[in-house]
């Protein structure tokens, strides 16, 4: 406290606060709902615009490809990615919802949602269901968790011999649970269950290794963790399952005369005349974003999650609640009990 003054003092910001253009005035704690770019790419996107607006023909008819598979290589290399997999969507909504509706579903097939999914991706499924035939199997997952097996049983104990896909999260948007996806993955696609891994909190908050994982998809927000610039993430699918995913908006792409490697590149590369400078920025963001400290992506995670876990224990300690699950079970964002 202030002497002399009830009021309890504001946080004290990071000496990183400088890079990044938010209000002095605002404490600012829900980074994970938007992110929030620091400075320095905010330029990188002005400077890519401005090259864009000074001749966009040229850019669009010449540039752009060649750009792209810049940032491809970037994220796929932060991600040990395979780059002929990899697609840039708008975000993980969009990278879900392209998954779903491409999927050839049957009456009686089973989707599996864990009921602490993010609304919008869930609803995608519902959609997908219902309009199919299909049906969404909600798994009851309790707020408050004693471990990782709690999950992994509910999870597959709800696999059926119709189950033909599991939406899975690396982080639960509305919980802050950390969930044991690796685990998930592994025991769901043994069971020959394709999973769809939502990360859109993933990308900067867990450790992600795609070729180790063999997820048949996942998608991923950058605009997040990595701190892009809004309306930049990705798509990654598997190789054996590229053939039956198509983008949401069919466009030129569709009729490319070429391999069905530049068909599937293109395809997502080009879905229509948008901006497309968020993805540019993503090399650009991982390099300052790593940069800012010595042990690079690694601390920054370890930093952000040591954080988390210490706001945590305050607010439980001021509300008098305990956690609701273990520390094991936090990455980068964390729920409280409020009553």
């Amino acid at each position: 406290m202030d002497s002399g003054d009830s009021r309890m003092k504001r946080p004290r910001r990071s000496e990183l606060a400088e890079h990044w253009p938010l209000d002095s005035s605002v404490t600012f704690l829900n980074h994970g709902s938007f992110g929030a770019t620091p400075k320095v790419v905010l330029e990188e996107q002005s400077r890519i615009r401005l090259q864009i607006e000074r001749d966009p023909v040229r850019f669009f008819e010449r540039d752009f490809i060649g750009k792209l598979e810049v940032s491809r290589d970037a994220l796929c290399g932060f991600l040990n990615a395979d780059p002929h997999g990899m697609a840039f969507v708008k975000n993980a909504t969009e990278g879900v919802n392209t998954v779903l509706r491409s999927l050839d579903l049957k009456p009686g097939d089973e989707i599996i949602v864990p009921n602490h999914c993010y609304q919008a991706c869930w609803n995608a499924v519902d959609f997908v269901t219902s309009r199919s035939g299909a049906r969404t199997v909600v798994v009851d997952i309790p707020f408050r968790v004693e471990g990782e097996l709690e999950i992994i049983d509910a999870v597959l104990g709800a696999v059926t011999e119709r189950t033909v896909l599991a939406l899975i999260d690396t982080v639960t948007s509305p919980t802050g649970v950390r969930m044991p996806f690796e685990v998930l993955v592994s025991e769901l696609q043994s069971k020959g269950v394709d999973v769809l891994l939502d990360a859109a909190h993933g990308p900067g908050i867990v450790p992600l290794d795609l070729t180790e994982l063999g997820v048949a998809y996942c998608t991923g927000n950058c605009h997040k963790w990595i701190c892009t610039p809004k309306g930049s993430a990705f798509l990654h699918i598997r190789s054996d399952r590229k053939s039956g995913i198509r983008p949401l908006s069919i466009s030129h792409g569709a009729t490319h005369e070429g391999s069905d490697q530049e068909r599937f590149d293109y395809e997502f590369a080009w879905p229509g005349t948008q901006d497309p400078t968020p993805w540019l920025c993503i090399p650009k963001a991982l390099e300052f974003i790593g940069g800012l400290v010595e042990g690079g992506w690694s601390e920054i995670m370890e930093r952000n999650r040591n954080l988390a876990i210490e706001g945590r224990g305050i607010v439980c300690e001021a509300l008098g609640t305990i956690p609701p699950v273990p520390e094991s079970m936090v990455s980068s964002i964390a729920a409280v009990e409020m009553a």
